[in-house]
């Protein structure tokens, strides 16, 4: 079979004007000839679908990628504004490399900023850079100064009066110091009057006002973007979390509120500022779990306080032994004097003696038979919780009613909450109440008690929960430590996610701190401190080192307190209360700990030691912290720690002091590469303070 014959054109016949008349005629041209580019823009979440997060206090990092074509120069600024603002602020932005700008918008609203990147052509400073060149090779500027004064003209007709006056009077100036060296043929343009003028022409202040009053044809604006500002609490936190029945006065005696009361000095002697209750409400009687979980009760037993709904009410009762509505109030109210926010649960379930059971069945799952289903995590079975219906055909209600039992305890003092298992819970149900929420309160802080799949996590935080519990709880090896922090503190996800480092909880009491010892709970107590800017324990178990779980492999404490009521012994000797109310205090005293944004790690030759260093400028000095923790519980460990001098702002061949926060001694160090030492039988961890030399050989 012959081969099919392809026509190919030649060059000519595709260029005759008869093949070229049904050509797609060319756009318009633009109005505006628009050179800078903009792209890149940090930080924005889902495209700026929705806003990033920030803390009153913060300074927000923004970056873009901005750029033009030729050899201009340009200036980039950011623009942004407050909701309740009229007019819009600029923050310039520095150039850092490859096209990439940076500035920080200073946050001090709670509330939401919407900010943009402006990127301008820069005639002005493209000038003068031309200029010293030119000048520098001796060739004739006479020109060039005409061209600086007409630059400086169409300047002034755009500026203010006392600014407008004073870029006339520079322009004139530069056209006479124009004429002079056209005329004398000689360097007119040096000492005197031309020194003074050259002076303002290269100031920074008289640069600024040039690119304020850029002309819009050379100006781009990008997309506006948003954040949304939470309180400095958001930020930066400690918790502590109680069993309110657990703090009565003998064994097995039911605690008040006027007990946790009496515990407030306590809590506020090691440093922690916000104290969470469990559920406080009423306790359901079907299904009541028995001592250690057992599905069966005895008549005695308390119950899960997360089994929430009785005769006595609901999810705005509370529980007859624990005192009254004004009892309540009072423990808010103290607590406050004492700089403690008390935290609420928020556990969107029933008992099956809820009121809302019988009032709003179709609030609930319902099998074929009718019955409604337990919450079930199969093969387990919750026999004393009721899921809730967010799907049902009487949805809308059930979602304003949880709303209004937000907004209940918010009225009576309670401004942070804790909310249980918010991921088995529909998104949108979240992003509704918490924007609700925070369009009344902006000051509300929502923690998603959310231990499930990473994206989830994100999510939540996404649309709208200040704080989340993490995987801290298990990430103990070295590597598993650094890649982690190094996902939650540069990747995209720090925009929106604020981690909260708990090493326990009621729910988990991992291997490490069941077989590791006093040395693993001061070890997990400094990494969660001093990683986290948010970190909380679950106490009294925790400063009692409390370890014994219900069975082997399990992470369930034995006797567990979300069964049974327990007694503890807070003047025990080996209680870690003094430590932690040192490590807190440092956590108080040095605004490096209080940010994430400047974690960085440190090499050790040794895996069993990590090194890691956080940073704040402030107006009296810098803050340099670096911490050391050595991850074996059992043996000493040495190590060779480089540290990265750029990130501590050290010289190569620095001395300094390393003063140990936690012991107090002070070792002199020199350069970048020290060694370290670090037994598990006394203190296992370093909190250095980088400080100047001493003077008087302290080492």
């Amino acid at each position: 079979m012959a081969s099919p014959r392809v026509h190919r054109e030649s060059d000519s016949s595709i260029d005759r004007p008869s093949e070229r008349r049904e050509a797609v005629t060319p756009e318009p041209f633009p109005v505006d000839i628009l050179r800078p580019v903009i792209g890149g823009i940090a930080p924005q979440v889902d495209g700026g679908k929705r806003p990033a997060r920030a803390a009153v206090g913060d300074l927000l990092r923004v970056e873009a990628d901005a750029f033009i074509d030729g050899h201009d120069l340009m200036s980039c600024a950011v623009r942004f504004r407050h909701d309740d603002d009229a007019g819009w602020s600029s923050v310039k932005m520095e150039s850092l490399f490859n096209d990439r700008w940076r500035a920080h918008l200073p946050i001090n609203r709670l509330g939401r900023y919407r900010f943009k990147v402006r990127a301008s052509v820069d005639r002005y400073s493209t000038w003068r850079r031309d200029l010293r060149a030119r000048t520098a090779a001796g060739q004739d500027v006479s020109e060039e100064y005409l061209v600086g004064a007409e630059l400086l003209h169409e300047a002034a007709r755009r500026a203010k009066a006392g600014d407008r006056r004073e870029l006339v009077a520079m322009a004139e100036e530069l056209r006479a110091l124009a004429l002079r060296v056209a005329k004398s043929g000689a360097r007119a343009d040096q000492g005197g009057n031309a020194a003074a003028l050259f002076e303002s022409i290269y100031s920074e202040r008289v640069s600024d006002l040039m690119n304020t009053l850029t002309e819009a044809s050379r100006t781009v604006n990008s997309e506006t973007y948003f954040v949304s500002v939470d309180p400095a609490k958001a930020r930066f936190s400690t918790w502590y979390e109680l069993f309110p029945r657990s703090t009565g006065t003998g064994a097995h005696v039911h605690g008040t509120f006027a007990d946790v009361e009496s515990r407030l000095d306590y809590v506020e002697s090691m440093g922690f500022d916000v104290l969470y209750l469990p559920p406080i409400h009423p306790i359901g009687r079907t299904g009541r779990k028995g001592l250690n979980g057992a599905v069966v009760a005895e008549p005695n037993d308390p119950g899960s306080p997360w089994a929430i709904g009785a005769d006595d009410g609901g999810h705005t009762a509370i529980h007859p032994q624990l005192g009254t509505l004004d009892d309540f109030r009072h423990l808010v109210r103290s607590a406050h004097s004492r700089g403690i926010d008390v935290a609420l649960d928020l556990a969107f379930q029933t008992s099956p003696d809820h009121p809302w059971v019988h009032e709003h069945p179709d609030w609930f799952h319902h099998l074929p038979g009718g019955s409604i289903r337990y919450a079930e995590n199969p093969p387990k079975r919750y026999e004393d919780i009721y899921p809730l219906n967010f799907e049902g055909f009487e949805w809308r209600s059930l979602w304003f009613e949880l709303l209004e039992v937000v907004r209940y305890w918010i009225a009576q003092g309670v401004s942070v909450f804790r909310v249980d298992n918010p991921h088995t819970k529909p998104f949108a149900f979240w992003e509704w109440l918490i924007a609700s929420i925070k369009g009344e309160r902006p000051d509300v802080i929502f923690l998603a008690e959310a231990f499930t799949r990473p994206r989830v996590m994100e999510q939540l935080a996404k649309i709208g929960f200040s704080q989340s519990y993490t995987y801290f709880t298990w990430r103990s090896t070295k590597w598993e430590i650094e890649s982690y922090l190094r996902e939650l503190t540069t990747s995209p996800v720090a925009d929106y996610f604020r981690p909260n480092f708990w090493p326990n909880t009621p729910d988990i009491l991992t291997d490490e701190l069941q077989h590791g010892g006093r040395t693993a709970f001061l070890s997990r107590l400094v990494l969660a401190a001093t990683l986290s800017a948010n970190y909380g324990i679950y106490g009294p178990t925790f400063e009692l080192q409390e370890h014994v779980a219900r069975f082997s492999g399990s992470e369930e404490y034995l006797d567990s307190e979300k069964y049974e009521i327990r007694s503890w012994d807070l003047t025990n000797k080996q209680s870690l209360a003094k430590v932690i109310a040192l490590v807190n205090q440092i956590r108080r005293d040095h605004p490096a700990l209080q940010f994430n944004d400047t974690l960085t790690f440190h090499h050790v030759d040794n895996e069993q030691l990590i090194a890691y260093s956080k940073t704040r400028v402030g107006e009296t000095g810098d803050d340099v912290i670096v911490v050391v923790v050595n991850l074996d519980h059992g043996y000493p460990q040495t190590g060779w720690l480089d540290l990265d001098a750029q990130a501590l702002g050290l010289k190569a061949d620095a001395r300094y002091v390393m003063h140990d926060l936690l012991t107090d001694a002070r070792f002199e160090w020199s350069g970048t590469h020290n060694f370290v030492k670090l037994d598990p039988h006394g203190v296992p961890c370093h909190i250095f303070a980088l400080e100047s030399p001493t003077t008087d050989g302290t080492n």
